[in-house]
């Protein structure tokens, strides 16, 4: 711990908070507001959002009539550096390719989850970590002047049954580096959520009760629907009941939509549409654009079945 104040300290020293903001510590809600573009990044519990559909309505209820648009540029394995992100180039391309895709979207509030992946490498890895993340906001805000950055501490880890591995270890480094990140996102005068605590922080000793992971790590559609929920209220935002079969059709509309944008950002052969063998297929890269009014008829699906579903809530 004295090691990890004392770097902290150091990050304090070396990083100064943007000065056209108001000190993250006076924020105690993200204020959204019309038209906003949220978009997602992050490594895999962001990326099986979209598996899922749990988040998106949740949050769309809790903003009532204040209308936002969500994209997810999550990628499973993903760190700061956005090594996953490369194909066949080095892995600095990785960078270069969400460089691009922010330039495509052009967000106005981005919600950042990375770190995940020090829980097994200890924190040894966490002054390249904080740089690699102060550099990745330096990235996002130099591609979207004004833009809100959200820093969320990952959740934490489940310990099931053997053979599976006891991760109480892992589920420490966890609650130490969500401390490095509240320091970090004050610094950065990003707006900063506690999901490892929201999600019931340090778990007690032994097996979890009631799993919300298939194997300790990835959580399942129960565990999402809590994640989101409380994802949504670490945002200073109260999700209002819904009867479930609205909340179930705004799920379905978000996975729809999530699906068309995942095939338009990601395509499959990729490499025959944009890179070293365009020549044998790259005549049909220009069906990739033809996604974006899809996705936005998918967005006002959404915004008719939100409108729907608040309607119910609101009744007597």
């Amino acid at each position: 711990m004295k090691h990890l104040a004392s770097l902290l300290f150091l990050c304090a020293a070396m990083w100064s908070p943007a000065q056209d903001a108001p000190p993250a510590a006076e924020r105690t809600a993200i204020d959204f507001k019309d038209g906003d573009k949220l978009v997602l990044l992050g490594n895999t519990v962001f990326e099986r959002e979209q598996r899922y559909g749990s988040f998106e309505p949740r949050l769309a209820l809790a903003l009532g009539d204040t209308k936002i648009s969500v994209r997810n540029l999550a990628w499973s394995g993903d760190t700061v550096f956005g090594h996953a992100r490369s194909y066949f180039g080095p892995p600095e391309e990785g960078l270069q390719r969400l460089s691009g895709h922010l330039d495509m979207l052009k967000p106005t509030v981005v919600m950042l989850c990375y770190g995940s992946e020090l829980a097994f490498e200890k924190l040894n890895g966490l002054p390249d970590l904080l740089t690699g993340y102060r550099s990745l906001i330096d990235l996002i805000r130099a591609k979207s002047p004004g833009v809100r950055i959200v820093v969320v501490a990952p959740p934490p880890l489940e310990t099931l049954a053997p053979p599976l591995p006891d991760l109480s270890t892992e589920n420490k480094n966890l609650s130490s580096l969500r401390d490095a990140l509240r320091k970090f996102a004050m610094i950065q005068n990003a707006f900063f959520v506690d999901w490892f605590e929201l999600m019931g922080g340090l778990p007690k000793p032994g097996l979890s009760s009631k799993p919300l992971t298939e194997n300790g790590v990835h959580y399942m559609q129960e565990g999402y629907d809590k994640l989101a929920t409380k994802l949504v209220e670490g945002l200073g935002l109260k999700v209002p009941e819904a009867p479930s079969p609205a909340l179930e059709n705004l799920r379905r509309a978000v996975i729809a939509k999530d699906t068309l944008f995942f095939n338009r950002w990601r395509p499959q052969n990729e490499t025959y549409l944009f890179g070293f063998r365009k020549h044998e297929q790259g005549q049909n890269a220009k069906e990739i654009p033809m996604f974006d009014p899809l996705i936005a008829e998918g967005d006002s699906t959404i915004q008719k079945l939100k409108s729907e579903a608040l309607s119910q809530a609101r009744r007597p």
